[in-house]
């Protein structure tokens, strides 16, 4: 399998300072990865032009994902925090525009974090119709959007592969696609084959996330491998791969309370990131 194989910027760093995005694309090309996924919480704040100078110079591609808040909640019932929301989302596909990607993923359709209730219809209503929105904006750059299926914990709008298959065929928009991660589907689904065939089947497996079942080195929890691996290579995925995990040695301050973020599970994002990509060479056959 030739996949583009990426790194989580939070590996490396919690925020994007021009010290912390040298350091974090310096890192993830020394580490032999592919691209960068660019935690875009704050994606005004980017400094784009110099972002630019070090993808070039490093030869990587990056995409961008985020996940909105209280305030951006574009699940909310109210219209003011849906528009925040849209805006926020705005700012996200301009900076994966201006850098020249071609992918905007996370969790763009409602709060990271905790509820307490389920999700309203007019809730669900206001997150189809806000990417729908984003996915129109979207497509006169060429960008895809990806909507992360997460666990119950972390939202309740999308938690498994048929939700997230029923909520982008409502939003009518061919340049919408599944962003599978094996840490949410590892809690959420009822095995790591038949999501990856569901979304396969429907023709929007778009993105991959990889993370173990504790966040932290793969290999070392409770996720079948096997059964993952061998669903991409058997639908034939082509696109890319991803590595997460999150640690509290390196936090972005909006992540620590929305994903409990409370332990080390590493302290060492280079050696972790080496692991991560050995693992995943081994496992998707590419050569050294």
């Amino acid at each position: 399998m030739s996949n583009p194989v990426g790194v989580h910027g939070l590996v490396w760093v919690g925020g994007w300072s021009p010290e912390q995005a040298r350091r974090a694309v310096a890192g993830s090309a020394e580490a032999g990865f592919d691209l960068i996924e660019l935690p875009a919480l704050d994606p005004a704040s980017f400094d784009v032009a110099l972002t630019s100078r070090l993808l070039a110079e490093h030869g990587l591609s990056a995409v961008a994902s985020l996940g909105l808040d209280d305030a951006t909640d574009v699940s909310s019932e109210d219209p003011d925090v849906v528009r925040a929301g849209r805006r926020r989302l705005g700012h996200a596909l301009a900076l994966v525009r201006d850098l020249g990607g071609d992918y905007l993923g996370g969790v763009v359709y409602s709060k990271l974090g905790r509820y307490t209730a389920p999700v309203t219809a007019r809730g669900w209503a206001h997150s189809v119709e806000s990417i729908a929105w984003l996915a129109d904006r979207a497509r006169e750059s060429g960008i895809t959007v990806g909507v992360e299926i997460c666990n119950r914990y972390e939202t309740n709008v999308l938690n498994t592969v048929e939700q997230a298959l029923a909520f982008i065929a409502e939003t009518g928009r061919s340049n919408v696609v599944a962003h599978l991660d094996t840490y949410h589907m590892n809690i959420e689904e009822r095995s790591m084959r038949e999501p990856v065939l569901a979304a396969h089947r429907a023709g929007l497996l778009g993105y991959v996330h990889v993370g173990e079942s504790h966040r932290g080195r793969l290999g070392t929890g409770t996720v079948d491998w096997d059964a993952f691996f061998g669903a991409l290579r058997e639908v034939g995925y082509p696109g890319a791969i991803t590595f997460e995990s999150f640690s509290s040695a390196v936090v972005h301050p909006a992540l620590s309370s929305a994903l409990s973020i409370w332990r080390d599970t590493w302290d060492d994002g280079m050696l972790l990131a080496r692991e991560a990509r050995e693992f995943l060479r081994q496992r998707l056959g590419q050569d050294g």
